[in-house]
């Protein structure tokens, strides 16, 4: 029922009224959260040296889903919602927050601008060893330029060998091959085989723009935001959190190491910006094996997943919070619906 009442208020042209019946019905509580997630805010083929497909929506549709969530529900921000993990009462029925992976550099230009017009708290988790450039592009955008602009007709090896490299299509479909694949191995065998399938797709890296058919657009600007950026936007109201160091899977890595990761996030920016939310959002969302267990000795009280669902403060383990991701295709009628469904009918399961 709840997949259908999603897909009707996706489409058509009473999607709308469709989605203020679902709030009108929706027995709304206190307590209940709903959290939607973004990674980057730019129009597509802007950057051909960052992944696309971490695009979740241009800064004119960034700027329509966010009136809709202005309009008809509750903007929270981190406080209150670490506020109600004591006090479930706190939070205001229809209450949803808006988080932001990774710190991509159009976070400050495309997605900032709209949410502080609006003055919609948000938080943006910074994986801490990339402000400064001191660490390389994250690995997905460096597999993508290699997978983007190689001009081998095949991927010659590694872990999926003979995946095709033909249409820009084909290859997108590669990537998210490639990387369903990598996420499932040991992180730093995984990391090692990320550099052997750059080196032969690419034997001879080059600045120079893709082929025919490939990527467009020319890199304009650092992908992650610096660190001065990022003491600017704490400065005019963005909430920031850790996202780990450097990126890695947590299920993926030691226990030690993943609490090392997590702590010395946490560490770096309140060394950077100052005092800093005890907040965790798992990379990848990977939360199996023993990260949530790091998340809780590295000190954290609540910590979101990528699960897709809603939440209740009273009942959701802190450390296992769900959240939607919203997508390109992602329209405002579909992100309220999602909302009503994640705080409405999936809270009271979690």
């Amino acid at each position: 029922m709840a997949k259908g009442a999603l897909q009707s208020a996706a489409h058509g042209p009473v999607a709308d009224g469709f989605v203020g019946l679902m709030e009108l019905m929706a027995p709304w509580r206190s307590g209940r959260l709903a959290i939607v997630t973004y990674h980057r805010v730019a129009v597509p083929g802007s950057r051909s040296d960052l992944m696309p497909s971490l695009i979740s929506t241009t800064p004119a549709g960034l700027s329509e889903q966010i009136d809709a969530l202005v309009r008809h529900l509750s903007p929270v921000s981190l406080a209150q919602v670490v506020k109600a993990l004591v006090d479930p009462r706190s939070l205001p029925p229809r209450a949803v927050l808006v988080t932001f992976d990774d710190a991509y550099a159009d976070f400050r230009t495309g997605a900032w601008p709209v949410l502080r017009e609006r003055q919609v708290p948000v938080t943006l988790f910074v994986p801490t060893a990339y402000p400064g450039g001191t660490e390389r592009p994250f690995w997905w955008d460096r597999l993508w330029v290699a997978v983007s602009r190689s001009e081998l007709a095949t991927v010659p090896g590694g872990p999926a060998p003979g995946l095709s490299l033909g249409s820009m299509a084909q290859r997108s479909k590669t990537m998210a091959r490639l990387i369903g694949v990598l996420k499932d191995m040991d992180h730093d065998e995984a990391m090692a085989a990320v550099d052997a399938l750059i080196v032969s797709l690419l034997p001879e890296p080059t600045d120079e723009p893709p082929a025919e058919g490939a990527a467009a657009g020319a890199p304009s600007q650092p992908p992650v935001l610096d660190w001065d950026d990022l003491r600017a936007l704490a400065a005019e109201g963005v909430t920031l959190a850790p996202h780990t160091r450097t990126h890695p899977l947590l299920d993926r890595i030691p226990l030690d190491r993943a609490i090392e990761e997590i702590a010395m996030s946490h560490g770096d920016l309140e060394r950077e910006i100052g005092p800093t939310p005890r907040v965790l959002a798992y990379p990848s969302g990977a939360h199996g094996g023993d990260a949530v267990e790091a998340a809780r000795r590295a000190g954290m009280v609540l910590a979101v997943t990528t699960k897709r669902g809603g939440n209740d403060v009273r009942r959701t383990d802190p450390l296992r919070f769900r959240r939607i991701n919203i997508g390109l295709r992602t329209r405002p009628s579909l992100v309220r619906a999602q909302v009503v469904w994640a705080s409405t009918i999936d809270a009271r399961g979690s």
